[in-house]
């Protein structure tokens, strides 16, 4: 089965500039035209799309994603290259993770040190947050 763009925009939820923009950047095949001249794309153009907006929902980026597809596409070094990727990746999400757990800690801080409603010049986080960006700038000097 073969769908035109506006169908294929419909089934994916992207717009059409965004399958041309797909395209440009080989993240799908280019469509074969029509005798009319609308673009036509196979049904596993859908199942692609799916997976890209999928995959960019759990936070990758289309640069990585190309470089994932790059992979899927390519049989004879499968393997190998995949490893490669999730162990970069991997590599990212736990820096993340650290980072967030950072963050984590210091929003408790910050919500522990206000505990009531005081007046804006007399509030504990922002004076917390004005010293620990104090500490950074002698930290960098």
């Amino acid at each position: 089965m073969e769908y035109r763009s506006g169908d294929i925009s419909k089934l994916c939820n992207v717009n059409k500039e965004t399958l041309r923009y797909y395209e440009r950047k080989g993240l799908i095949h280019e469509p074969v035209r029509s005798d009319s001249g609308y673009r036509l794309y196979p049904e596993d153009t859908v199942t692609r799309i799916l997976f890209i907006k999928r995959i960019q929902e759990l936070g990758f980026t289309l640069s990585e994603i190309d470089k994932l597809l790059g992979v899927v596409d390519k049989d004879d070094v499968r393997c190998a290259d995949m490893n490669d990727f999730v162990v970069q990746k991997l590599e990212d999400v736990q820096l993340k993770i650290r980072d967030l757990q950072r963050i984590e800690c210091m929003l408790k801080d910050l919500k522990d040190r206000c505990p009531d409603e005081k007046a804006i010049h007399e509030c504990p986080i922002i004076e917390a947050l004005i010293d620990n960006n104090q500490k950074e700038k002698e930290e960098i000097l």
